[in-house]
């Protein structure tokens, strides 16, 4: 099979194949950033030399330019010039491998025997983590985002952020994996910090899944494996726990998840439940007491300038008043446009202030973040509302799940239908929009949003939690064939598949530890690299 995309050489679909060593998967030659542009026809073929040109017509070719001293210049010296200055305006073609790991899901689901990229050790490895992050922040990289920078930064100092923030490199080695199993509307990012309080329609706390970025429909135990993964990592990391008591954690979110899904199977009572502070277990109630906070407080503390009336500058936010009148209609549209009822605490949805939220994620960090302050019934500053609007990309997922009728390819307007399939009773401000040329997702910014504090949890507190969250992913899984697109009954599919319990369990177990000693290793390359300068450039396909 040959390469349609921009792939390096090397890492065609052809070397998964029969007969093919693990050390080609990743073999590509080193490509610089270099800018490079020849003059090529419409089919990509070298065209033939333009005629010679007069001084006259290289001089009124250098003034649409605006190349300085071009009176002064000779023939030659003008032409050096153009071709100067078409070298440096050139845009560099950027590697991608998005084609070929298709393709390679759409084999490994085939049930073909092809190898693949988590194989890779030593240097090969290390190449195909560089090429898979560079890809990865493709756009950042390229603007040269000091946030980033930042986000590199944030990888290299923690195991745990590493995880976080590398979803793409976690799913690439999943290509294609458990084409069998039941397909719901998956999470996507699944670890002990995607789960928290956060408003509902009628601005009650609730505790549930929180992020919905990298949703897609995918086998359900797409979520459970990366949900095991991060539980055993940040088990380690955060919890400072041994390795026995990760695997037990492991155990305890996996079983949460399974007694649950079977309780569903037969009560099927997902649609009706919602953990708020009067039925949630202890640890939870507690999380719901530290979250809570006035408005009011919440707002002057954190948001607003002296007058109520603003945003005030911080090294976080950076107050854009002049875009104000542009985010009163971007909020019209909104509202229109994803059909929000809106309530009477933000009625008449009057745009007060805008501002530019920096340095807050980890996987979203370099990305596009406004805040909206929207005025409140008292329109003293004490109740206002601010809303988000959240820059959306591809999800993880897209290209390596599994060939299904459920694909998304959609940005925002996937992130929002996963909220609304989720959350049946979720924020009424969830919806998705497109400006600038770019598609946002949006939501509430609200003073009793937060998550666990993972630090805080004691080792029994850990096995709690992770059961809690296995059942939350339990109950969200479940609403796919309910809100979602899934055309048949889920829960008693996804009994029928896991079989034997404690086999399912262990299986899981094994996945996890093999796979967070992966991404332990993975960080080592990467911390290493970013040291070296790594992640300062793209990769250039040179033709």
């Amino acid at each position: 099979m040959t390469e349609s995309c921009n792939t390096p050489m090397g890492f065609s679909l052809g070397v998964f194949f029969g007969g093919a060593i693990a050390s080609a998967l990743a073999a590509y030659p080193y490509q610089q950033p270099i800018n490079i542009k020849r003059r090529r026809d419409k089919e990509g073929m070298p065209m033939a030399k333009e005629p010679l040109q007069t001084r006259k017509a290289l001089y009124e070719q250098a003034q649409q330019q605006g190349i300085e001293g071009r009176s002064s210049m000779s023939k030659a010296e003008l032409a050096a010039a153009l071709e100067r200055e078409s070298f440096e305006d050139a845009h560099p073609v950027v590697a991608t491998r998005i084609d070929t790991f298709r393709r390679l899901a759409e084999a490994v689901a085939a049930g073909e025997f092809v190898l693949r990229p988590r194989v890779l050790t030593g240097h090969d490895r290390r190449r195909h983590v560089r090429q898979c992050l560079r890809e990865d922040h493709e756009t950042r990289i390229a603007a040269s985002s000091e946030e980033a920078e930042i986000k590199f930064d944030k990888l290299s100092d923690s195991l745990f952020s590493f995880f976080r923030g590398t979803a793409l490199l976690f799913y690439r080695d999943m290509a294609g994996d458990d084409a069998w199993m039941p397909t719901v509307l998956t999470l996507g990012d699944v670890h002990p910090e995607n789960f928290g309080v956060m408003p509902n329609a009628n601005n009650v706390p609730i505790f549930s899944v929180n992020d919905f970025d990298e949703s897609y429909y995918a086998p359900f135990t797409w979520d459970i494996k990366r949900g095991a993964v991060g539980f055993m990592i940040a088990a380690e990391t955060e919890g400072e726990l041994k390795r026995k008591q990760q695997v037990n954690i492991v155990r305890h979110f996996v079983q949460g998840y399974l007694e649950d899904m079977q309780r569903l199977a037969r009560e099927g009572t997902e649609q009706d439940e919602e953990m708020r502070y009067d039925n949630a277990p202890k640890l939870i109630r507690k999380l719901f007491k530290a979250a809570d906070e006035n408005r009011a407080e919440w707002l002057a503390e954190d948001y607003l300038d002296e007058t109520k009336s603003g945003f005030r500058s911080t090294e976080e936010l950076v107050p854009i008043s002049s875009r104000r009148d542009e985010f009163q209609k971007i909020t019209d549209r909104l509202v229109k446009e994803n059909d929000i009822e809106v309530p009477e605490r933000a009625k008449g949805m009057r745009v007060k202030d805008v501002a530019l939220r920096r340095g807050q994620g980890t996987a979203s960090l370099g990305l596009n973040r406004y805040y909206v302050l929207i005025e409140g019934p008292e329109r003293d500053g004490t109740d206002d509302l601010i809303i988000e609007y959240k820059q959306a990309r591809r999800s993880a997922l897209s290209g390596l799940v599994p060939p299904s009728a459920f694909e998304m390819d959609t940005r925002a307007e996937r992130i929002s239908h996963a909220q609304t399939a989720h959350l049946v009773r979720g924020d009424v401000f969830y919806g998705h929009i497109e400006f600038d040329g770019l598609s946002y997702m949006s939501r509430e910014r609200a003073p009793f949003r937060d998550d666990i504090d993972l630090e805080d949890l004691s080792k029994s507190e850990w096995k709690e939690y992770a059961d809690i969250c296995g059942r939350v992913l339990a109950r969200v899984h479940a609403l796919s064939d309910e809100s979602g697109n899934i055309d048949y009954d889920i829960e008693p599919a996804i009994m029928n598949a896991i079989g034997p319990p404690a086999l399912f369990t262990e299986d899981i177990v094994e996945f996890a530890t093999e796979a967070a000693d992966r991404v332990r290793r993975d960080h080592a390359l990467f911390r290493e690299d970013h040291a070296r300068g790594a992640f300062t450039q793209l990769d250039i396909v040179h033709r």
